[in-house]
């Protein structure tokens, strides 16, 4: 059978101070009054049974996905005890669904992705999910590039394979090259965006990631074993002491042979940064801005207002971002720097009410 499940554990960090610890980006609601959860959630309805839904988390947001997620069932929303990457949540979810279903099949998808042309999106999906059943291999959906993006991973083409929608045998992983590398990336012509979408069957990620990660592997069995008895969750927070997290780009991608890449047509976007969420606003010249701003004289600034009324006038390159409590004020170039700017605010307590 075939599971949906969607990664909602992260805190979106590098969209702070809209993203916060207690409201993380995949409950924002900055598309059509949809959080990015429902968004993901419906997009694969047409695809999967709403009861084969499944929702990793941890503690601190399962209720939070409860209230997203009307009539989801308890059991259909797995919590981790604590974060260690997403290899290690990956193989708790597949455990967990292997002991319900030998065969069962896994669409994993992150909750805070943008996607315009669903048909497209299902129909690639549909191929990924018959692929990773017949050949007993791992599929991704990759991402023509459309500019050198360092916040992104890059996935080589390899020998071009059967499929109605352009797939690929994997050549390699590189994991967000810097600028030139990346500019390289988009001049040869072979190379895709690792959008973070993955099929497989779950005892097969279970059996590479007992190759490549052999301790988090025998982890996964402990609590296998315990799935349905008295002991489950102890056993699972005893395991979780003990795994050391890594992704499961670098954990299993970057290494394993059984992987494939279908070449995706949708439009597609990662909402990570003010930069993925700046293509979502209204254009003025070479500006992007939200309501309640006015611009004069500026240049390559994107500005999200909010209550009150942001006047930009002769800046250049900034992010604005007004959240009510908080206003962030940035370089433009510092996208990515966001989280290392939270952990200097984390070391002084009196900004923890902001955080």
């Amino acid at each position: 059978m075939i599971y949906g499940l969607i990664l909602a554990g992260g805190k979106g960090s590098r969209l702070y101070p809209l993203s916060r610890a207690d409201q993380p980006k995949q409950f924002l609601k900055l598309i059509n009054n949809k959080s990015f959860l429902v968004n993901t959630v419906d997009r694969i309805i047409p695809l999967i049974d709403r009861n084969n839904i499944y929702v990793v988390t941890n503690m601190d947001y399962k209720e939070k996905v409860k209230n997203e997620l009307v009539g989801i069932k308890e059991d259909n929303i797995f919590v981790e005890p604590a974060n260690k990457e997403t290899a290690t949540c990956i193989g708790l979810s597949a455990v967990k669904l292997l002991k319900q279903d030998a065969n069962a099949v896994m669409v994993v998808l992150p909750s805070d992705h943008y996607i315009q042309g669903e048909k497209s999106y299902i129909d690639t999906l549909s191929q990924a999910i018959e692929m990773a059943n017949k050949r007993r291999c791992i599929v991704t959906l990759g991402i023509e590039p459309s500019r050198a993006e360092t916040g992104y991973g890059y996935i080589e083409m390899g020998e071009r394979t059967a499929g109605t929608i352009p797939t690929y045998k994997i050549a390699r992983f590189t994991e967000k090259p810097n600028s030139e590398v990346a500019k390289d990336f988009i001049l040869k012509g072979t190379y895709l965006w690792n959008s973070g979408m993955f099929v497989f069957r779950a005892d097969v990620i279970l059996r590479e990631i007992e190759k490549y990660l052999p301790k988090l592997h025998k982890s996964l069995m402990e609590i296998y074993k315990s799935l349905g008895e008295e002991n489950e969750e102890k056993t699972i927070e005893e395991q979780y002491e003990v795994i050391d997290g890594i992704s499961i780009d670098f954990g299993v991608m970057q290494r394993t042979r059984k992987a494939y890449v279908i070449k995706c047509d949708f439009n597609w976007d990662d909402m990570g940064s003010f930069g993925a969420l700046s293509r979502l606003l209204n254009t003025d010249k070479n500006n992007s801005i939200s309501q309640n701003v006015y611009i004069d004289e500026c240049e390559n600034c994107s500005i999200f207002g909010d209550k009150n009324l942001i006047i930009g006038f002769g800046i250049k390159d900034l992010v604005v971002v007004d959240a009510g409590d908080v206003i962030l004020v940035m370089d433009k170039n510092k996208d990515q720097e966001i989280k290392h700017l939270l952990n200097k605010l984390n070391e002084n307590q009196q900004y923890n009410k902001f955080l």
